[in-house]
């Protein structure tokens, strides 16, 4: 195995550059004790093999059966635990994203358990509102100080604003398709009124929570109608189903002409970022599967598109006359 890595190492390697001594200074090690890893007389470590793969942007995946069909390699991204840890997600997820606007062809599809994320990303309560619930997710510190939003909203700093909008606006250059259920929006109203009930959201934010809640929902049934992102632009489609018979599960698929690959949910906000081509086929077979079962709503009809929205409409209005009023007995069904 590691002869065929050294080989696929050397073919990637111009020939103006002493092999041995790229391997050398990728690895921080001598050029005695290069050469020996070369000639295969030392065995590489596993450090040293990942240190390789990512110098020569080489997939572990692609090069090797690792373990069996059922055992692949994933990215995971950066731990969050703090500000810095979201501002990390935020830039990373942007580095993930922005080269795909460079591609023709390129699309993704959204399995949507939670409202997707780049439509609260935008300059407005909401989008401050789901930084603060990460952060009470992710950051012990935040719990123990008891920091309510009404004082957070004060203090979040500008970067952390401006990254989570850059990485908004990525996707209004990418051709969309999203996957709801009757639930998705569910997530994020339990979220107001759970930080409401337990006094770390003022009445008055929370309703304006609300507010700019409702008009992500007016703005989305505008994009699903014309069937294209609202925007400077407006040239990438939009396509929205709803299936009513699974709940989403916050997967993202990205489809190229080169390949397929796709993030998955790991702890609350971090997620893991699958390119093995055999497993992200799978995913992409499945989500195929469960749109073929769902209803694409620019096809649905005025009827059932209006009753779906007005339905989500309703949860909202629900939620605000529970923070208007004091009544314990309130759900969103």
């Amino acid at each position: 195995m590691q002869e065929q890595f050294i080989q696929f190492l050397k073919s990637k390697t111009p020939d103006s550059t002493s092999f041995v001594d790229e391997i050398a200074g990728v690895l921080d090690i001598g050029y005695d004790a290069a050469y020996r890893r070369i000639n295969l007389k030392t065995s590489l470590s596993i450090d040293e093999t990942v240190k390789l793969a990512k110098h020569y942007k080489i997939s572990l995946n692609k090069l090797f059966e690792v373990g069996s069909e059922y055992s692949i390699l994933t990215d995971l991204s950066p731990p969050v635990h703090n500000v810095e840890g979201i501002n990390m997600w935020l830039i990373k997820s942007y580095e993930n994203l922005i080269p795909l606007t460079k591609l023709k062809g390129c699309s993704v599809i959204y399995s949507a358990k939670d409202i997707p994320v780049f439509h609260t990303l935008k300059d407005s309560y909401l989008s401050r509102y789901k930084i603060y619930v990460w952060l009470k997710d992710v950051d012990p510190e935040l719990s123990k100080k008891k920091v309510t939003f009404d004082d957070f909203i004060k203090t979040i700093p500008k970067d952390l604003l401006e990254n989570a909008f850059r990485l908004s606006k990525v996707y209004s250059n990418i051709n969309i398709t999203e996957i709801w259920n009757n639930t998705t929006i569910i997530g994020t109203l339990q979220q107001v009124l759970y930080y409401f009930e337990a006094g770390a959201i003022s009445k008055d934010l929370a309703l304006k929570v609300c507010t700019d809640l409702e008009e992500v929902i007016r703005h989305i049934e505008k994009q699903a109608i014309q069937q294209s992102l609202v925007g400077p632009k407006g040239e990438a489609t939009y396509n929205l189903f709803v299936n009513h018979t699974h709940t989403m599960s916050n997967t993202i698929m990205v489809v190229t002409p080169m390949q397929k690959v796709f993030f998955t949910p790991f702890t609350v906000i971090s997620y893991l970022k699958i390119e093995h081509q055999p497993t992200c086929e799978l995913m992409h077979e499945f989500l195929e599967k469960q749109m073929s079962n769902s209803k694409l709503l620019v096809n649905a009809g005025e009827k059932d598109r209006s009753l779906f929205f007005n339905r989500m409409h309703q949860k909202i209005n629900r939620l605000r006359e529970r923070i208007r009023i004091d009544d314990d007995a309130f759900d969103f069904e």
